[in-house]
């Protein structure tokens, strides 16, 4: 009973250094009153020690760690390459790399290389679009003393003409193999439909003077 009574107790008084409203305070200190009065009884009742009061724990600092600033890195830019009929090695000219201090991406269509820490700087060589499809659980990163090597596995055997995505830019014409009197209609028709009555009236003379062989032009023999 008693020690219940004096666990009550110490909330309240927790209650009462937070609180703020007069009201409130009244009556949080009206029952820490009563409480009191009922543990002293309580204590007299059972004659038993005086409690030792409740020792509230410190509070735990909470402040959040600083977020470390994102990691930046030079562009290598710059690399050679050859190729066979299976793989393709990609060389890179660095010197001072860790083994353990280059991240590889491969990706069917992708390579990405992160190099950290080498003389206080972070280097970057990235292709987002290969030519074509590699396999990337076979590709490899070999550092060497004074350049990388990667050795990328080509997902079908063949040559590539660039190590670069290029779109095929020749594309047939259209437009030539469409009849060159079709556009200059449809232009016609497009005005003759959205124009005022007095545009309406021009083209429709043009149109019944090209029928008759007056006029001359696109809309002769219509």
């Amino acid at each position: 009973m008693a020690e219940e009574l004096g666990l009550d107790l110490e909330e309240l008084r927790q209650l009462q250094n937070i609180a703020k409203r007069p009201r409130v305070l009244n009556l949080i200190n009206s029952e820490i009153s009563n409480l009191e009065k009922l543990r002293h009884s309580a204590a007299i009742t059972s004659n038993a020690k005086p409690e030792a009061p409740v020792t509230i724990p410190a509070p735990v600092s909470t402040s959040v760690k600083p977020v470390s600033p994102a990691v930046s890195y030079v562009t290598l830019g710059t690399f050679s390459w050859d190729q066979d009929n299976e793989k393709v090695k990609v060389y890179i000219s660095l010197e001072g790399v860790d083994q353990d201090n280059v991240h590889a991406e491969f990706k069917p269509m992708s390579l990405d290389i992160k190099i950290h820490d080498v003389q206080g700087k972070n280097y970057r060589c990235a292709i987002p679009k290969l030519n074509k499809e590699i396999v990337p659980e076979k590709c490899k990163v070999l550092v060497k003393p004074k350049r990388i090597v990667i050795t990328m596995f080509k997902s079908s055997r063949g040559n590539w003409p660039d190590i670069h995505y290029k779109e095929d830019k020749i594309k047939p014409s259209l437009e030539k193999e469409k009849d060159p009197m079709a556009g200059i209609m449809g232009l016609m028709k497009n005005m003759y439909e959205d124009g005022d009555e007095e545009t309406k009236k021009t083209i429709a003379k043009a149109w019944t003077d090209a029928r008759s062989g007056k006029g001359a032009g696109p809309l002769k023999g219509l």
